[in-house]
């Protein structure tokens, strides 16, 4: 995506002009026994952590009432390659016109464009969730059924997006792996996965099964804030003692 990155992702050399404290990276011999992975205790104290921060956009969207499957899987479609600062506002203008597939599909694919036009790839965004909500109302009577293939068949739809909107509007235990998801438990030494999609199903095979629409909930906030891609700030860490601090070269 072009448009620059918040501050707490914009590179070294801006961080250090803006005042950022450094620190380089722990040497092997300086880092003290880490403890092993206590996921409900680390939870906890993410949770306390990520308290002053913006939730994760679509748990924010169902807690304003916009918690249908339809409105989970279109508004992650919207987030691809999007901020959640720009997916949010533009999600809740289209919701404005159109929520149901039905009141989808009374719009024609350049409303849809223009209603979402703010985000990435907005035109073939707009055609995909058309052809989303013809086919809800062509082949399963207007409602969406809560089930993966279904999904998963869609145009545009991945394991991510199809994992959340089941997670948060079925109520389904499916994982939900994004950038951040996928570099903080990497970071933290507690998988070690390549892809994110990798990093699904090493999540799948050990994290307790109850968490897994929560770690997408947490772990949004706070890569975004306190284990951030670039320069994070493991000197704040609520979780330092148990985060093997995989990769990271210099903190603040």
């Amino acid at each position: 995506m072009g448009a620059r990155r918040a501050t707490i992702e914009i590179g070294d050399d801006e961080l250090l002009e803006r005042g950022a404290a450094v620190q380089p990276g722990p040497a092997a011999a300086d880092i003290p026994p880490k403890l092993p992975h206590d996921i409900p205790e680390m939870f906890r104290r993410i949770e306390e952590a990520v308290r002053p921060y913006p939730k994760a956009a679509l748990f924010e969207l169902q807690e304003r009432g916009y918690g249908s499957l339809f409105e989970q899987l279109v508004a992650c479609i919207i987030s691809i390659r999007t901020r959640d600062e720009v997916m949010l506002p533009t999600a809740l203008q289209l919701f404005a016109v159109a929520r149901a597939p039905a009141e989808m599909l009374r719009l024609d694919e350049e409303e849809i464009d223009r209603l979402i036009g703010t985000s990435s790839f907005h035109e073939a965004k707009a055609r995909q969730i058309r052809e989303i909500a013809q086919r809800v109302v062509e082949e399963h009577g207007g409602e969406m059924p809560c089930e993966r293939d279904v999904l998963l068949s869609f145009s545009g739809v991945g394991p991510k997006c199809a994992n959340l909107a089941l997670g948060i509007a079925c109520g389904q235990s499916e994982i939900g792996v994004d950038v951040h998801v996928h570099r903080v438990t990497n970071r933290w030494g507690y998988v070690q996965a390549p892809t994110p999609e990798k990093t699904m199903a090493a999540l799948m095979g050990k994290l307790p099964r109850e968490r897994w629409v929560e770690i997408n909930r947490l772990l949004v906030p706070f890569g975004k804030h306190v284990c951030t891609g670039t320069l994070p700030r493991c000197s704040t860490c609520p979780v330092l003692e148990f985060c093997r601090q995989v990769g990271v070269d210099r903190h603040r």
